[in-house]
């Protein structure tokens, strides 16, 4: 199981906003989108989110989470190498529900 860190919270939650490479999001944008999509998912929902479109199209995912890693380093103040790539966590309970609810 991967370790969490609010690092990695705050990839997932970026990797599951609306916030687009075209955008060229800054700082402030980045920020912005990374609470608001926690306060609407949770931790945990972005989580899930994150997995399913791993399992679902694992090759964008890829893309977009190198991204997401490079823009939340940045925001951060630091090297993309320093953000460790978060991996879909083995889910249970009301997070596994998510899952299978998103699915639907």
């Amino acid at each position: 199981m991967a370790r969490l860190s609010i690092t990695n919270a705050r990839c997932e939650a970026l990797f599951v906003s609306g916030l687009q490479r075209s955008d060229h999001p800054t700082v402030e944008q980045v920020h912005y989108a990374i609470v608001q999509t926690v306060r609407r998912l949770g931790i945990r929902g972005c989580a899930a989110r994150m997995a399913q479109e791993f399992g679902d199209n694992p090759e964008a995912a890829a893309v977009r989470m190198r991204w997401v890693r490079q823009v939340v380093a940045q925001s951060l103040g630091l090297p993309p190498s320093a953000i460790d790539v978060p991996q879909p966590r083995v889910l249970v309970g009301s997070a596994a529900r998510l899952v299978g609810s998103a699915a639907r």
